[in-house]
């Protein structure tokens, strides 16, 4: 019989107590046991013949003694595997699976063959550089990759009660925490890519081993601190590059080094690196009721979302070094926006609602995750974007171009293929996200339709969530309670220009706080009512925003809508929309598994007859045009194309 086993905290919902049936996620979530899961392990196993070649299980059998084979594929390919055993673990506390949990303890019995007596666990340094554990902190990825191999291994002791991918996790875990430290004989350094403090934060929770807690404190303490760790790394006889030619020039900044966290005030460099930073600072700064980091960490949260964010929840404007790089510098058409950036986003801003009991970080959490996250999988489920830019023209994506990085489709694999496992991990865990409660307080933070049983306080809540948003702002929460002295916060969107509130049929005329609707009662079993109109509106861009000065853009509720091709023809750069414009909605049901799309109308400028990049030969004609807009999240799902967000406008 299985070990039932719970988070050591009761902030966290176990997925096992949730459960979603949701007329739009849906249509992604059931395709992680159905095909995302599936194809991804083939992938993983190189039996895709057409696709980018993984060798990451061929990898940990080298290193485990069962293969001869050369170690191929990317330095920080073992991330891979344990992202996806991650995905299986929230994929069976919702659905149980006897052949996915054999096949992945069979995985896990092969990482724990390819362990190292004394806990290391690395398949690059083991096989190919067995000599040079820690030498290259700057470009290894050796405690990015522990750091995802112990998320796993804490889902899947959450999800099945086994510990094997545990124990092996604890191991690696003990032996980082001998090494790292502030001790005289340990290593005074911290990871170039962060991922390790979160997992270990997450690990102490499960097991409350204080090393635990206090290495990933140590990691974020230290970081920036006195003279650059990776500067002096560099300069060590015998470093070579791995991956980037970073040794020259080499700006502390793209691994968010430049300073110590408790001054740094702005979104900088690698922006998955640093959403993972901020993530495991806001962990840190909860647990040891840090203001000084938490304050930090609001004025980093400030100056990433108000500007160096895509209107989609994109994040990293540029595609060289996939980093930040100024305030309000957002390109369309060569934006990055890696989705691996945006997952990271809803990671920190779901630590920050849950801190702050704050609904704004919520507000984009939603927009990221029904725009740039969504955007990031196909509806078939086995095809990717790594990149999520907000224009594109096919013919200029070509290789060797400021563009190479955009693609106008989804592709199979990369070589880099961390973004499909994270977009695999993320939707199989979608219901973490939907409510959070502490005390005898719960908040409503996501509108998807679920059943769920939270221990609130010393209540064990009963709720079940009915509604088919983004489709409409309809909400009906079934409260059961048992006559419990309860708060529920509900979010009220930051889109809602209105709303109702009523329980049991009565409207409430209760106080918002901080964005959430609160209901303060003693409740039993109860009926709460929540309305808000979700209508498509035309939004203005910021005029600081250099690339988007006087266009327009249109959203509906959480979503972002864009433009194709095979909708609207070619040239969409050169449509224009009059801000007096009438939208009006239709939904198609047969259209991307359902959609809301919008029609408008608008002009286009043309200037037939002419073979000429001269712009000063004549005026432009300028012809009526019908639009039809899709969500940004489902674009790309049809004939390979053009696509834009924001258009031209007449103001």
């Amino acid at each position: 019989m299985k070990k039932e086993v719970t988070c050591n905290s009761e902030k966290y919902i176990n997925l096992k107590n949730i459960k979603i049936d949701d007329t739009f996620w849906n249509r992604y979530i059931n395709l992680v046991p159905e095909v995302i899961i599936p194809y991804q392990w083939e992938v993983l196993n190189d039996k895709v013949a057409d696709a980018t070649p993984s060798y990451c299980v061929q990898n940990f059998k080298i290193a485990a003694g069962e293969s001869d084979e050369e170690r191929k594929g990317t330095i920080f390919q073992d991330s891979d595997a344990a992202k996806w055993l991650e995905a299986v673990a929230y994929s069976l506390a919702s659905k149980p699976d006897p052949d996915l949990e054999k096949t992945s303890d069979e995985l896990i019995d092969l990482i724990g063959c390819a362990q190292c007596e004394d806990g290391y666990l690395n398949t690059y340094y083991t096989i190919v550089e067995n000599n040079r554990r820690w030498f290259n902190l700057t470009e290894g990825h050796e405690l990015y990759c522990a750091g995802h191999l112990i998320e796993a291994a804490v889902a899947y002791y959450i999800t099945t009660g086994k510990k094997k991918l545990l124990d092996i996790g604890c191991k690696f875990a003990d032996l980082i925490a001998s090494v790292f430290g502030p001790r005289e004989q340990q290593m005074h350094a911290y990871p170039g890519h962060p991922e390790i403090e979160l997992a270990l934060v997450r690990l102490y929770r499960v097991t409350g081993k204080q090393e635990y807690l206090e290495t990933a404190k140590y990691f974020i303490d230290c970081r920036g601190v006195g003279e650059n760790y990776f500067l002096k790394e560099i300069s060590k006889s015998g470093y070579k590059n791995i991956i980037l030619d970073l040794a020259y020039n080499y700006d502390p900044a793209y691994s968010q080094s430049h300073l110590p966290v408790r001054m740094q005030n702005e979104a900088v460099g690698h922006a998955v690196r640093a959403v993972y930073l901020y993530s495991a600072m806001a962990d840190i700064a909860d647990i040891y009721n840090d203001d000084e980091l938490l304050y930090q960490c609001k004025t980093i949260w400030d100056n990433m979302v108000n500007k160096r964010m895509y209107i989609t929840g994109g994040i990293g404007s540029s595609g060289f070094l996939e980093r930040f790089t100024a305030d309000y510098d957002l390109p369309n058409d060569t934006a990055y926006a890696e989705t691996c950036a945006s997952i990271g986003l809803v990671m920190f801003g779901a630590r920050m609602a849950r801190i702050t009991k704050n609904a704004r970080y919520m507000d984009v959490v939603e927009r990221a995750l029904y725009n740039t996250v969504r955007a990031g999988i196909s509806l078939d489920g086995n095809h990717y974007f790594y990149v999520n830019p907000l224009e594109v023209w096919p013919d200029i994506c070509m290789e060797h171009t400021s563009r190479a990085h955009v693609k106008a489709n989804r592709q199979k694999w990369y070589v880099c293929a961390c973004c499909p496992t994270n977009v695999a991990r993320t939707l199989s865990s979608l219901g973490q996200y939907i409510y959070t409660y502490d005390d005898s307080k719960l908040y409503v933070n996501l509108y998807i339709q679920n059943t769920a049983s939270l221990p609130v306080g010393d209540s064990e809540v009963q709720i079940k969530m009915e509604t088919d948003y983004p489709k409409d702002g309809n909400v009906r929460l079934l409260v059961n309670a048992e006559k419990t002295a309860l708060r529920i916060y509900v979010r009220i969107p930051s889109f809602a220009d209105s709303y109702t509130i009523a329980v049991n049929g009565k409207p409430d005329t209760g106080a918002v706080v901080n964005g959430y609707f609160l209901l303060d009662r003693i409740w039993g079993n109860d009926i709460v009512e929540i309305t808000f109109p979700i209508q498509p509106k035309i939004v203005y861009a910021n005029p600081l925003v250099r690339a988007n000065t006087g266009k327009v853009a249109i959203i509906r509720g959480p979503e972002v809508y864009c433009l194709e091709e095979i909708d609207n023809g070619d040239n969409l750069s050169a449509v224009y929309l009059d801000r007096e414009t009438i939208l009006t909605e239709e939904w198609d049901k047969d259209l991307l598994g359902g959609t809301c799309i919008i029609k408008c109308d608008a002009w286009k400028l043309s200037a037939p007859g002419l073979d000429t990049s001269d712009s000063m030969v004549t005026k432009p004609e300028k012809t009526a045009k019908r639009l039809i807009f899709i969500p940004y999240g489902s674009w790309g799902n049809r004939k390979p194309g053009e696509m834009i967000v924001w258009l031209q406008s007449i103001i």
